[in-house]
């Protein structure tokens, strides 16, 4: 079943506007220190990890990346990574933020390692 050209520009045109989204998301959540300065500060992070959440979230139920994210090499990089660097953070970045920043990264690597806990559950064993 082929689609019509005006279906697939039309899926092109929202992908594109969601990554646009999601990548101006992070960029405002990483600089907002350089422009801006107290409550508008405050403001324009919170806004932006709220809608790059809100993009990667709607990005990671797509298909193909769907797929791609719960292959065993992905989980196990993401499991591996992300609890080295919750862990480093835990140690090295003080405070608050440390404690959040290994919070937020353990937790990634917990739904990777379940990840791959539930992929070991669902494959029959070999027969001999």
């Amino acid at each position: 079943m082929t689609t019509t050209l005006p279906a697939r520009l039309k899926t092109l045109t929202r992908d594109v506007l969601m990554w646009g989204v999601f990548v101006f998301a992070i960029a405002a959540t990483v600089s907002a220190g350089r422009f801006f300065d107290g409550a508008e500060k405050s403001a324009v992070t919170w806004g932006g990890i709220a809608l790059s959440l809100l993009m990667g979230t709607l990005l990671a139920q797509k298909p193909r990346i769907k797929a791609f994210l719960s292959t065993r090499p992905v989980l196990w990089f993401l499991f591996l990574f992300n609890g080295a660097v919750a862990a480093v953070a835990a140690v090295a970045v003080g405070g608050t933020q440390g404690a959040m920043t290994a919070g937020g990264m353990g937790l990634v690597a917990l739904g990777a390692g379940f990840g791959l806990l539930s992929g070991r559950r669902n494959r029959k064993p070999a027969r001999a």
